[in-house]
């Protein structure tokens, strides 16, 4: 289970509710956007990609006029344009609305 991720020095690193690291990559070109409880957000270039707790990626979505605004449970939220959008980890979208 995440309870942090952080970027320290050239490194984005996991820690868990003990903190604990349980993982780290390297934050090169890379921006923490969202973190929930087993999965984080970041941009990567022209990419909004998702990872796990160890690192790994999940999936990944071009990041194109995309904010994204948070994470939490198993979603994240993006506003692209005048929408919010919710996604699963697996950058599937769930829902959108109207932002207005």
């Amino acid at each position: 289970m995440i309870a942090n991720v952080q970027e320290e020095g050239s490194w984005i690193k996991v820690y868990d509710q003990n903190s604990r690291k349980i993982s780290q990559m390297s934050s090169n070109k890379v921006t923490i956007v969202g973190i929930a409880s087993d999965f984080f957000v970041v941009e990567e270039g022209s990419w909004i990609k998702t990872y796990d707790e160890n690192c790994r990626k999940i999936a990944q979505m071009p990041a194109q006029n995309i904010v994204v605004r948070g994470a939490a449970g198993q979603n994240f939220t993006i506003m692209e344009g005048s929408w919010l959008k919710v996604y699963d980890k697996n950058c599937r979208k769930i829902s959108q609305k109207s932002a207005k």
